[in-house]
């Protein structure tokens, strides 16, 4: 067991570090200019160098992220299991669904940063959430569409009421597809706060700055360094945000790893009056 954990973490451990000597020997080989590409330690120097100033708004769009993810995520299962269990809903809603997700994010992102107050956080989370929530739909949508039909209706055989049903058959087997949809949006959450951010340039907050000004005053003064430490630094969030989410995957799915049940499970289940 412990050998297996230490493989899985090693491993990406070793991609991160195959991508950042690629970049070096790139930029070694050649010869590529530092405004252009600097080297990966200038790279994370520029960000260690300046932690003190980029820490707080690290932690502002980590929060925003955070937010809009779980709001997303919500508002998805809602809408996937409103249209799967009714589908006149779902032939109602689902082209409007696609139709949105087919509007480039950084379109929309200036009219919500307009309507809900630049200088504000709700452009951004809406932004967040509007990338989430339409993985997280389909998915469940999907989920719910191949549940076995043979094992409801024997459930109905036996007395089964519908939110028995639902509780005890439909929702454990969405629960992989729901963390399909998940860990697509987990992906791409910390990007939409990022254009949320663009978005909202007056953005409040304790800094009165955001992590995509800092990004842009980079730009503007070509501090390479900076922009590509600020890139590296928000592709670790994405993928600790990823990490975080298959976590979660695997508390909330044991079954998927685990053939027998645990022990102090077989005492509940073996306990009198269970077999009801």
């Amino acid at each position: 067991m412990r050998r297996r954990t230490l493989t899985r973490v090693a491993l990406p451990v070793a991609s991160f570090v195959i991508v950042l000597l690629l970049w070096q020997a790139v930029v070694v080989i050649f010869r590529v200019q530092g405004y252009i590409a600097p080297r990966p330690l200038d790279a994370i120097r520029a960000v260690s160098d300046n932690w003190s100033l980029l820490a707080p708004l690290v932690v502002q769009i980590v929060k925003e992220t955070v937010f809009g993810f779980v709001a997303g995520a919500l508002i998805g299962v809602f809408f996937g299991v409103a249209m799967a269990k009714v589908p006149v809903v779902q032939k109602l809603l689902y082209p409007s669904l696609v139709l949105s997700q087919a509007v480039p994010v950084i379109v929309i992102a200036f009219p919500l940063a307009a309507i809900l107050g630049f200088g504000s956080v709700k452009p951004i989370i809406a932004i967040v959430v509007w990338i989430v929530f339409f993985p997280v739909t389909v998915s469940v949508i999907d989920g719910l569409g191949h549940v076995d039909r043979d094992l409801v209706n024997l459930a109905r055989v036996y007395g089964a009421s519908r939110w028995r049903t639902f509780v005890l058959i439909e929702v454990p087997a969405t629960v992989s597809p729901l963390f399909s949809g998940l860990k697509i949006g987990a992906t791409y959450a910390i990007t939409g706060a990022f254009i949320g951010e663009l978005a909202s340039p007056e953005q409040v907050g304790s800094t009165g700055s955001s992590l995509a000004l800092y990004v842009q005053h980079a730009e503007s003064n070509l501090n390479s360094p900076a922009v590509y430490g600020i890139t590296l630094l928000m592709a670790l969030i994405g993928v600790a945000w990823f990490l975080a989410v298959v976590g979660l995957e695997v508390l909330s799915t044991p079954w998927l790893r685990r053939a027998t049940v645990r022990r102090w499970r077989r005492r509940d289940i073996a306990a009198p009056g269970n077999d009801r």
